[in-house]
């Protein structure tokens, strides 16, 4: 159910922007999308319960939303599809734990953890006796239980982020990781004490790792059932959100800010949309903007990433699933971070499921990719190359390219390369290509399959085809193009077709030969 709070015709209700209480929401005339229809599945199905979902998505408000329903607040729930469903008789005690603040160290950690655990102790009128964070939480929970004669509901928001706020300082990183996981492992002893739990994050540490003895721990991160337990459906969009969207264009809107899926609906963050709305309608960079992946570009540099995989990524079940902090995979940060999506699930011939990503919307490939190119080429204004290469690809007029993309390689600095980026120029020159037309919303391949091989980067913008092989040194990339015939995969598509091949001298570091063909 799809549900409008009091909308009549003189005022539109609040937008909750940064808003994450479901008492303020519901009591303060706030805009509110219904989600008690699968909170009311979720609490009658499962137990213990992890959701793994971006930034900024809603986490935390479909959390405190639970809290309501166990406290039996009945009366914030009048018109919403869980009020004549749930037995409001019941009322459980809810300890809540919310990892908020700067926790770039582990004694910064352990003191938010008291902090939480003593707002839940006055809150429930219980006093623990241990000075010991992990012992005081069984405390609390057993005492609770006790105290209250009902089993107790446990939920923590955030999880992880003590851990992923220090994945430039991996020690610190690791030190927290030990904190919670001692915090975590708890639950595992009070089962007898527990009616439900629910930790929210946005990564998925491996249970080894962090949840190790939770094996009872339930991942409904990729449940289809829960696929839009939180972010605006284009339902939503369509009836809830249009009074607030009048004049927009709402197949723009979708492709700048839609595009997220979780093996139900494409779904919008929410963030972007209250935020969109409340500026005006000014298309920017709302979500991307509240935090900079700064060491996600670090990963790619250092580990010389081919950044052209991602435009045509597949990975397979267990790689979603494996985020382990000794031993960073860059596509599983990017897609539990929010800045890949799935695109496709698969079967193999095998039985076996693995997904095809993507970049989601307009706003992720713009920032992610001029937040690369900058990294990548200390170029601050991306602008300046892009129009011309956008240009020069539209029309056709590859000296024009040319031209610029030796320009764009002549202003790196020469100290932005290391001896390791030296040992792979191939994969490096690639990438700052592929970054640049990315940023540009152009359709790419990369790593292109056809039956005689891969094409490194095809690129597709209005009636127009590119067929991009790139080489080292004196390798004649243009004729590589042709001996496999990569052409044929695209024939039957009646566009202009035009062959590019690409050399890039190391001692230059530059393009030394340019080269291309029009096919037909």
């Amino acid at each position: 159910m799809i549900f409008l709070l009091g909308l009549n015709k003189m005022k539109l209700k609040k937008l909750p922007v940064g808003i994450q209480t479901f008492k303020d929401i519901i009591q303060e005339d706030y805009i509110y999308i219904d989600k008690t229809a699968i909170a009311l599945d979720l609490i009658e199905d499962y137990r213990y319960v992890f959701l793994s979902r971006p930034r900024r998505f809603g986490k935390s408000l479909f959390l405190d939303t639970l809290k309501n329903i166990f406290e039996g607040n009945r009366e914030l729930f009048k018109g919403l599809d869980i009020y004549d469903k749930w037995d409001w008789n019941l009322k459980y005690p809810v300890i809540k734990i919310d990892f908020f603040g700067n926790l770039r160290d582990t004694e910064s950690l352990k003191k938010t953890i008291f902090g939480m655990l003593s707002d839940n102790q006055k809150r429930l009128d219980i006093q623990c006796k241990s000075d010991d964070y992990a012992i005081c939480f069984k405390e609390l929970i057993q005492a609770t239980y006790e105290k209250y004669n009902q089993k107790v509901v446990v939920l923590i928001d955030e999880y992880d982020k003590a851990i992923l706020d220090n994945l430039d300082q991996i020690e610190v990183a690791k030190d927290n990781r030990e904190v919670v996981k001692s915090l975590y492992t708890i639950l595992k002893g009070c089962d007898e004490y527990l009616k439900f739990v629910f930790l929210t994050g946005v990564s998925k540490f491996s249970k080894a790792s962090i949840f190790s003895g939770l094996n009872m721990l339930e991942d409904i991160s990729l449940n289809p059932d829960f696929g839009n337990v939180c972010g605006y459906t284009q339902e939503d969009i369509q009836t809830s959100f249009l009074p607030y969207l009048k004049s927009v264009d709402l197949k723009k809107l979708k492709v700048w800010y839609n595009g997220y899926n979780f093996l139900k609906d494409d779904v919008y963050n929410p963030f972007d949309i209250l935020l969109f709305i409340k500026n005006k309608f000014l298309y920017k960079n709302y979500w991307f903007s509240t935090g900079t992946p700064t060491f996600l570009i670090k990963l790619i540099k250092e580990n010389n990433y081919f950044l052209p995989n991602l435009s045509n990524l597949i990975v397979d079940e267990k790689l979603l699933d494996s985020f382990d902090i000794e031993n960073l995979d860059l596509e599983v940060v990017l897609y539990q971070a929010g800045y890949l999506t799935i695109d496709e699930l698969r079967i193999t011939p095998f039985d076996s499921i693995e997904y095809k990503l993507k970049l989601p919307n307009i706003e992720v490939k713009q920032s992610f990719n001029d937040i690369v190119i900058e990294y990548l080429t200390k170029n601050n204004n991306p602008n300046s190359s892009k129009i011309p290469i956008y240009l020069a690809l539209s029309s056709a007029n590859l000296e024009d390219l040319k031209t610029t993309l030796i320009s764009m390689f002549a202003s790196i600095p020469y100290n932005n390369y290391t001896k390791n980026d030296i040992s792979h120029f191939e994969g490096y020159y690639a990438s700052v290509i592929y970054v640049y037309l990315q940023s540009l919303g152009l359709e790419i391949i990369g790593e292109d399959v056809t039956n005689k091989g891969r094409i490194d980067l095809t690129v597709k913008i209005e009636n127009l085809i590119y067929i991009i092989e790139f080489k080292m040194g004196g390798t004649d990339a243009l004729r590589q193009i042709k001996d496999k015939n990569y052409a044929q995969k695209y024939m039957s598509e009646n566009k202009e077709i035009y062959f590019l091949g690409i050399n890039f001298d190391e001692d230059e570091k530059n393009i030394s030969k340019f080269e291309w063909e029009k096919i037909n």
